[in-house]
């Protein structure tokens, strides 16, 4: 009996098969012509439409991971540059107060008439040390603007890819200096 029931469903499910792709209008040849058309198509859009832009992002992701790393690279020097500059300023004042600490003993063991003498050229020394001290410290400031300045603007000639104007690369420097000034 299970034998019967066997055999009249397999035979069930095939002319069900063969009803099914009749109802839906299955046709092999034309069936096998339109894969064969889509195997096609997919492969002329990927060699042609999605390699290109696949490659133009990557090319694009690489610059930006580059300016980036100037980026960084850019952060670090100046980084380097103002703590030289701290050091420097620091250097200064330290002499200046040595100065000063040196001047302020040599009064102290003068008598009295050599002690108006001494503190007046204490004070001559004083100021000269400070005013040394602001020279230098402008001189260091010039330079670091300077420095900031034609960084950014090789920055920004590296990153345009070399196409700024003298006119562009003064107005950038002279707005990098601006911005470090504020």
């Amino acid at each position: 009996m299970f034998a019967i029931l066997a055999e009249t469903a397999t035979a069930g499910t095939e002319a069900a098969k063969s009803g099914l792709l009749e109802t839906f209008g299955v046709s092999w040849p034309f069936f096998i012509a339109q894969l064969i058309n889509f195997i096609i198509v997919l492969f002329v859009l990927k060699k042609f439409a999605f390699g290109p832009i696949q490659q133009i992002l990557e090319q694009r992701k690489q610059r930006i991971a580059d300016g980036e790393a100037k980026l960084k690279q850019i952060e670090k020097q100046l980084a380097e540059s103002a703590q030289h500059t701290a050091e420097v300023i620091a250097k200064a004042n330290a002499d200046a107060k040595r100065m000063i600490e040196e001047a302020k003993a040599s009064a102290s063991s003068l008598t009295e008439q050599k002690a108006q003498e001494a503190i007046a050229t204490a004070q001559s020394i004083i100021a000269k040390a400070e005013a040394a001290a602001q020279a230098e410290r402008a001189q260091i400031e010039a330079d670091l603007k300077r420095e900031f300045g034609r960084l950014v603007a090789t920055t920004a000639q590296q990153a345009t890819g070399g196409k700024l104007t003298s006119d562009q690369q003064r107005a950038i420097n002279e707005e990098s200096i601006a911005r470090v000034q504020a």
